[in-house]
Order: C-alpha cells, then sequence, then structure tokens
C-alpha cells in the first residue's frame, strides 16, 4: 500500500520526482529547459513551500505564482496543451508514490490550478481531469 502525503519530504519526493518528469516532457520540458531557463537549485525549494503551504499548513511559501507565467508567457506563449500536459504529469506522479486524502488533495489543487490559470493564458479550457 502506497503511503500518503504526511511530511516534508514526501513533498521533496513529489516535487522532485514530478520535475525529473517535467525536464524530460517532449511537450513542456523545453519549455522550462529552453525557454525559462529554470536555475532547479534555487526553484525547488520553493516549489517545496508551495506545496507544502497548500497541502501540510506550512507557513515558509513567499512568491507571487502567476507573475512569474504571465512574464513567461509574455516570451513564449503557454497553450492549453502545456497546461494539460503539465497536469497529466502532476497528477500521475502523485497516483505513482501516493495514495490518501491529502494525494487525493494534491491531484485536485493541481487540477484547480490548471483550470483557473489555463484561461487567463489561453482564453479557453482543455481537458480537464483524467479519467479513472
Amino acid at each position: 500500500m502506497k503511503p500518503d502525503i504526511a511530511f516534508r519530504t514526501d513533498i521533496e519526493h513529489l516535487i522532485n520526482t514530478f520535475y525529473d518528469k517535467v525536464q524530460a516532457d517532449p511537450v513542456i520540458g523545453y519549455i522550462f529547459n529552453d525557454v525559462a531557463r529554470v536555475d532547479w537549485p534555487k526553484h525547488l525549494p520553493v516549489m517545496y513551500n508551495f506545496w507544502e503551504f497548500l497541502l501540510l499548513g506550512g507557513a515558509h511559501y513567499q512568491g507571487n505564482p502567476i507573475q512569474k507565467h504571465i512574464d513567461l508567457h509574455a516570451v513564449h506563449p503557454l497553450t492549453a496543451e502545456h497546461f494539460d500536459r503539465w497536469l497529466l504529469l502532476f497528477q500521475t506522479t502523485v497516483d505513482e508514490l501516493f495514495a490518501g486524502p491529502v494525494a487525493d488533495d494534491a491531484k485536485f489543487r493541481a487540477f484547480v490550478i490548471s483550470e483557473t490559470w489555463k484561461p487567463k493564458f489561453t482564453g479557453g479550457h482543455g481537458i480537464g481531469l483524467p479519467k479513472k
């Protein structure tokens, strides 16, 4: 049986595994690697704090994630396909590693982020939640 997400170390494992997939992904990897040129040692701790804040009530996240994506979109337009792929990778990574109410919450929050942000950038919605 898979554990649920319960500790900061679980968040770090999830985020590291997810972003390993993102970097290698043929649909969105180039955005992170070549367009945004993400500084991974700097970015990953911010993501740990963000997801710990959302899922476990952590108090260390500070930032304005939407503005960073607006700035990125100005350089390279983000599409519905990009958001859908991000969501699919995130949700499948959660399912591979964890099971339980917090894992379900992580998948739901990723869905909400994707579906809330997507129309701001693309003017429309994509495929939504993958079927189980």
